[in-house]
């Protein structure tokens, strides 16, 4: 039997900017919210990059199913905007500085009092409290305070940072769970609440295998541990060279380490002591990575996964971007889609990984430019007449 998405029926005010906040509520308008994303006149800063290549796709991927308000918040008809808006709203959601909403008159103290039923959501870099809360937080910054660029690359190159914005996507998501939390908890007590988001607590249990190594050694083992196990605790355990690319290979228990040995042909080593326990391959960590690599490197990725696949082997090709949003996989499940956005042309958008049982697959509808649904949403939710919207445009409001 066919049902809503969970959300059906929540109305969401998107004040979110850049990465953080808008894959949260990205997040909720695949799960059936209604989300009206507010910019300023000028539009929030992500949009601002489409004048750089392809650096508007991530506007694209990380705004669909949205409407498209723009308000003033530095004027004062502008900011009422937002307070009839947040009468009739179920969450609110930003990722500014902290304080930024309380200087504006539209903090968290501010709008409970207009709607004691709303969940108003923060997303920060180091939190709201303490020593840190002032600092610039933007991914870069919480990679390099929260020890993930310490660990990675390689023990004898510089630190690197990750190549996706972890920090920024691994606090949306947390923010989206807390959103979650507070909404079941409003159901059982009718009262909302604010939440809160720190990026550089949210990363932190990413740390663990790191950690682990740390604490075992006393500070004494490398850091940067490059594509091997972070904690150093398994073997093998890294990407090896194929003749056409590259291959990453591992093994998790005994029962995977015998059947690469089955895969690598080399059934002679199923007894030999040097290799007959994880701590012993761990001890020779150089000579498995070289009994592996003499496999792999004389076979094509697609050689090799036919193999693993045959033995049960975990391994995964490394692919490259070009190869990842032309899966057919990827498409074939819904995740992927290739839409002809308005703005962009042809684009790869996804859809939220998670997924509702019997709930209707929502259509991906692409981001709209900036301020395109002000008429309807003013009109429709605050009764405002086609005057009163022109007059306001013309002031500056919206």
């Amino acid at each position: 039997m066919a049902r809503d998405l969970p959300l059906a029926g929540v109305t969401v005010i998107d004040l979110g900017q850049v990465y953080n906040g808008p894959y949260a509520t990205f997040l909720m308008a695949m799960a059936g919210a209604e989300v009206i994303k507010i910019e300023p006149p000028g539009g929030e800063n992500l949009r601002r990059r489409s004048v750089v290549g392809g650096a508007a796709l991530p506007f694209a991927m990380l705004n669909s199913n949205k409407k498209f308000v723009t308000l003033n918040l530095k004027d004062e008809q502008g900011k009422e905007l937002l307070r009839r808006l947040v009468e009739g709203a179920d969450v609110l959601l930003e990722n500014f500085a902290p304080g930024v909403m309380d200087r504006l008159g539209v903090g968290y103290d501010a709008l409970q009092r207009i709607n004691p039923r709303l969940i108003y959501a923060a997303g920060t870099g180091y939190g709201s409290w303490g020593g840190y809360k002032d600092l610039p937080a933007m991914d870069l910054t919480i990679q390099a305070m929260s020890g993930i660029m310490s660990i990675t690359g390689y023990e004898d190159l510089p630190p690197v940072k990750c190549g996706p914005a972890i920090c920024d996507f691994s606090g949306g998501t947390h923010l989206y769970g807390a959103v979650m939390t507070a909404l079941f908890e409003r159901e059982r007590t009718g009262v909302g609440r604010k939440v809160e988001v720190a990026m550089i607590e949210a990363v932190y249990a990413t740390l663990s295998s790191s950690l682990g190594l740390w604490y075992g050694s006393k500070g004494d083992a490398p850091a940067r541990t490059g594509n091997r196990h972070g904690g150093m605790a398994e073997s093998p355990y890294n990407v090896y060279a194929a003749s056409d690319g590259f291959i990453a290979v591992l093994c998790v228990g005994e029962t995977h380490w015998q059947s690469l040995l089955q895969a690598l042909n080399r059934a002679d080593l199923k007894d030999d002591p040097r290799f007959s326990t994880l701590k012993e391959r761990v001890n020779r960590m150089d000579e498995v990575d070289a009994l592996v690599q003499g496999f792999t490197e004389t076979k094509s990725r697609g050689e090799l996964a036919a193999i693993f696949r045959q033995y049960r082997v975990p391994f995964a090709p490394v692919r490259d971007l070009t190869e990842v949003t032309s899966d057919p996989e990827l498409h074939s499940s819904g995740f992927l889609n290739r839409l002809q956005h308005p703005e962009y042309g042809e684009v790869v958008v996804s859809r939220s990984p998670m997924r509702y049982e019997d709930a209707p697959t929502q259509e991906l509808v692409p981001s709209g430019r900036l301020g395109c649904d002000n008429d309807r949403v003013l009109s429709e939710r605050l009764g405002l007449d086609q005057e009163t919207i022109d007059l306001h445009r013309s002031n500056g409001v919206i």
